[in-house]
């Protein structure tokens, strides 16, 4: 067997993150791309006058972008990156769940 005499030392990853779980980051309403799709983290302060597509009982938990479950707290958005969205929220890109 060959041996080069390099060592190798692979970065744990529970290490990097000195052993503590990162919450994402959520999105504020006031997030320019937020803003511009009318994003409200409480659905039910949508400006119905401003986005009359809005319909009671669209939520970002029961929209076809949302990544977590029905009724949770928040999960991801495909359009939001990393950041998470509220599931009680609304925003103008909302897309039925099929």
């Amino acid at each position: 067997m060959i041996h080069s005499g390099i060592n190798f030392v692979l970065p744990s990853p529970t290490l990097a993150l000195n052993g503590k779980v990162q919450a994402q980051a959520m999105v504020s309403e006031t997030d320019p791309q937020a803003a511009a799709l009318g994003y409200k983290a409480d659905a039910s302060k949508v400006d119905k006058a401003k986005y009359p597509k809005y319909a009671a009982g669209q939520k970002c938990d029961n929209c076809a972008l949302y990544q977590g479950k029905v009724g949770s707290a928040a999960g991801g958005c495909s359009l939001f990156g990393t950041k998470q969205v509220a599931g009680p929220g609304w925003c103008s890109a909302y897309a039925k769940k099929a």
